[in-house]
């Protein structure tokens, strides 16, 4: 992997304002993927494949990334970053929209990455369950969602996105299949492992 690339990529995304891993929940995952080893990550909402390029670093040898993004100009930007990045034998695309793509997915994945539309996490968590390998594990970003999701908050404008969001997090909680842990980092981690 390119590293310089890598740190241009995030630049122009930050400055472009386009959401990408913070720094923080990206430690959080590096430990995890550095214990786990995965050969097959599935990633939810590839934004310009900032957070894609830095999963390969963790992947076993032959081991490679889907991920799903349904904007047009993204996936022409993130295809770019990703042979900027020297990591294109390791990232594949699939352009479209996460709720038609995922129940066409065989499976099975070590590691399933959630970073897209906050309505749709319920819908994701499904799909992911039926892919992830035994010993898998699901991290979904962005959960506690500026805060709204733990406090009394119900504003019209993010109604919808925080009531998933509530709804997936209780899903997750009580999956007796699941180990999970919500963590405070960036705007909330949480992090599901499979028993076995």
């Amino acid at each position: 992997m390119n590293k310089i690339e890598l740190a241009k990529i995030k630049q122009k995304a930050l400055e472009a304002h386009i959401p990408i891993i913070m720094d923080d929940t990206l430690a959080v995952i590096k430990e995890e993927l550095t214990k786990s080893k995965p050969s097959k990550i599935l990633e939810i909402g590839t934004a310009v494949g900032y957070s894609a390029i830095c999963f390969t670093e963790f992947l076993t040898d032959g081991g490679s990334i889907d991920t799903i993004e349904r904007e047009a100009d993204r996936v022409i930007e993130a295809r770019e970053n990703i042979i900027k990045a020297e990591v294109q034998d390791k990232i594949n695309i699939i352009e479209g929209d996460a709720v038609e793509i995922l129940p066409t997915l065989p499976g099975e994945y070590d590691v399933v990455f959630i970073d897209a539309s906050k309505g749709k996490y319920p819908f994701f968590l499904k799909e992911s369950l039926r892919m992830l390998a035994p010993k898998g594990i699901i991290f979904a970003d962005n959960v506690l969602y500026k805060g709204y999701v733990l406090s009394d908050y119900n504003k019209h404008k993010q109604r919808t996105a925080v009531r998933n969001l509530r709804e997936f997090l209780s899903e997750l909680q009580s999956n007796e299949m699941l180990e999970t842990k919500v963590l405070e980092v960036g705007d909330g981690l949480a992090i599901a492992k499979k028993k076995n």
